[in-house]
């Protein structure tokens, strides 16, 4: 099974050549370290590129990755994973780890095989040339998330910490998430989103699950990926994680000088 991408010509550039030349522009030349997991925006390149690059110049990608995302449009399983095929990009194939996709199911029975959960999301799709350009032997697994019961997540994140300590190998964990999304905003209004961003990011900054779900549904932070971060520092927590380390915040702000839709992106390490 081949997934078509669906955010390639939008999201990122659908040539090969430009492609690459985008991503030259945000990762650095860098000596690299380990890491458990890493939370990465997923907008256009053009806006959130900056933000993604600094994570991904600052860690060692390994020959696998489980990528996290949200469900954005709500088709298919909420929690949906693909253990098979390939997932095509301008850069070229990227093969899904299906031994590890279908650990991953034993451990979390809850996961659904799903393509049509995947078949237009871009959450996923939009980490996967950055992870491509650092390593090109890569392979993947996608999982999409559109439920956010924390018991859910819990689990989930404990049936990741529990594949990935019995697969023998190095595996990086992918959250792919955007903060808050501001309409009609001004600058006392961004003011406010980027405390608020501020709380979920100190949240995850302590892995600290149920504390990040709480300050996303109790202070209305429009983050789209807590869901999948929630899962995703549990995992890493029980990897031996001690911290996360915030390497840049950005807003789209930055890059369009327009207030009328802002939105925010982290780039965080998890060690």
């Amino acid at each position: 099974m081949k997934r078509r991408p669906a955010a390639s010509g939008r999201f990122y550039p659908g040539s090969e050549f430009s492609l690459r030349k985008q991503i030259e522009r945000y990762i650095a030349a860098k000596p690299r370290a380990k890491a458990v997991a890493v939370v990465a925006p997923h907008a256009g390149y053009d806006f959130s590129g900056r933000t993604a690059g600094a994570v991904f110049s600052e860690v060692e990608i390994p020959d696998t990755a489980i990528i996290l995302g949200p469900n954005h449009w709500g088709a298919g399983s909420d929690f949906a994973i693909m253990s098979r095929g390939v997932w095509d990009t301008p850069l070229g194939e990227v093969a899904i780890d299906s031994d590890l996709a279908a650990a991953l199911k034993e451990n979390c029975e809850f996961l659904e095989e799903d393509a049509a959960a995947h078949e237009s999301e871009h959450s996923l799709e939009v980490e996967v040339p950055f992870l491509q350009y650092v390593n090109p032997k890569v392979h993947i697994v996608p999982i999409a998330i559109a439920a956010h019961e924390e018991e859910m997540l819990e689990e989930l994140g404990k049936g990741i910490s529990e594949t990935v300590k019995n697969a023998g190998k190095e595996i990086l964990i992918v959250a792919s998430t955007d903060m808050s999304h501001t309409e009609r905003s001004n600058p006392a209004r961004q003011e406010e989103a980027r405390k608020r961003d501020m709380m979920a990011i100190g949240a995850i900054l302590e892995l600290d699950a149920r504390k990040l779900l709480r300050a996303v549904s109790e202070e209305h932070i429009t983050m789209c990926g807590s869901a999948p971060v929630a899962a995703a520092i549990t995992a890493a927590r029980l990897l031996g994680a001690k911290k996360g380390r915030l390497l840049s915040y950005t807003t789209s702000y930055d890059t369009t000088g327009d207030y009328s839709y802002v939105v925010g992106y982290a780039g965080i390490v998890i060690e």
